[in-house]
């Protein structure tokens, strides 16, 4: 049972087959099997690769099993459209296309494969771009708004600045009444005289103003800064926003990207290993020598050739003695007499039936 599915699979004529040796129909349950097998892995792979677009199993396994089935009809229709002519570069021209075929079939199929069997590799490459484009998101978010914090820091910067000078130079009128006082400065008279009144009243004066410049400034700097946690908070929002899209980046074709950063020589075995797998039915056929099952087949293709020249030779001789038959008749009655006045008297009748119908018309009118 087995055996006779496997010859299915290779394309073979069954009814030709069976009247074969054990050995040759052992070689094409052979070539059926790596056949279907190639088909299974086609469907595995197939599967796996749109597993990871679309993330659902049953999906995944509906289109991989479609895949399968037609990586199995191509291969079955490569496999069976060779034919055993004993010429060697007949049988290598209607080849090479199918060999080309067979290594574009081994890419699609292999390449699943690989990124399944390099998948804790491509992760931890796919895990380092994931943090090069985290850093690079966060940069780009942050030249929006970077410049704009920096500006109202400035001005936070700018407000204290303003503040440290006042008090500098309250600080500085205190000194002087100060040292007026203790005669140690300006008059050097000890005591509180007019001078010291004067530059009291001066210190006194900036100190309201410093004052009212930190009440001001203050509020000015309480404003800013909350100016700035905002700013903050819609960075943190914009980052957080974007970074689900960078956490999903494990898609089909990151995954192809992340492969070829990959040593590239283990990917190369194995798809030398599917072209082998996919070609060898197409170099079986190719090296081994023609079998009874290739006698049989082309001793039925060439009967069936032949009957079928023969049958168009005959219908296009039966044509040409027709033509030749109907010109000999037509050619001796064109010569009979009788002929041409039994077609004159029917043709005289005819008229004189035409002219009593118009006589008929015409009298009805009137």
């Amino acid at each position: 049972m087995l055996k006779q599915f496997f010859i299915i699979c290779s394309g073979a004529d069954t009814d030709i087959l069976n009247q074969c040796s054990k050995g040759e129909q052992n070689k094409y349950a052979g070539v059926g099997a790596t056949v279907f097998f190639t088909a299974v892995m086609a469907f595995i792979a197939s599967s796996y690769a749109l597993f990871t677009v679309f993330d659902t199993l049953y999906t995944s396994i509906f289109f991989g099993l479609i895949w399968g089935l037609l990586i199995f009809n191509l291969d079955r229709y490569i496999v069976s459209s060779i034919k055993k002519t004993g010429h060697v570069m007949d049988e290598l021209i209607q080849a090479v296309p199918r060999i080309i075929l067979a290594i574009i079939i081994a890419v699609v199929i292999s390449k699943p494969l690989e990124l399944k069997i390099f998948e804790k590799e491509i992760n931890q490459v796919l895990l380092e771009q994931k943090n090069e484009l985290t850093l690079a998101n966060k940069n780009q978010i942050g030249e929006q708004f970077l410049p704009k914090i920096q500006d109202l820091k400035n001005d936070i910067l700018r407000l204290q600045t303003e503040i440290n000078t006042k008090e500098t130079e309250v600080n500085s009128l205190y000194d002087t009444y100060i040292s007026e006082a203790e005669g140690t400065a300006g008059t050097k008279l000890l005591g509180k005289g007019p001078v010291y009144k004067e530059k009291r009243e001066k210190h006194d004066a900036l100190l309201n103003e410093l004052n009212q410049l930190k009440t001001d400034n203050r509020l000015k700097i309480i404003a800013i800064e909350n100016q700035i946690v905002q700013l903050n908070a819609n960075y943190d929002a914009e980052v957080a926003n974007s970074q689900p899209i960078i956490n999903n980046f494990n898609g089909l074709m990151a995954r192809v990207n992340a492969l070829q950063r990959l040593p590239w020589l283990p990917s190369f075995f194995i798809f030398l290993l599917f072209l082998a797998i996919e070609t060898s039915p197409i170099l079986a056929k190719l090296l081994s020598p023609m079998g009874a099952y290739d006698f049989k087949l082309e001793d039925q293709e060439m009967a069936i050739k032949t009957s079928v020249l023969q049958n168009k030779n005959q219908r296009e001789a039966m044509l040409q003695t027709d033509y030749v038959i109907n010109d000999r008749i037509y050619s001796d009655i064109k010569e009979e007499d009788e002929l041409y006045t039994y077609k004159r008297k029917k043709a005289r009748e005819l008229m004189q039936l035409q002219s009593d119908a118009f006589y008929k018309r015409q009298k009805d009118i009137l």
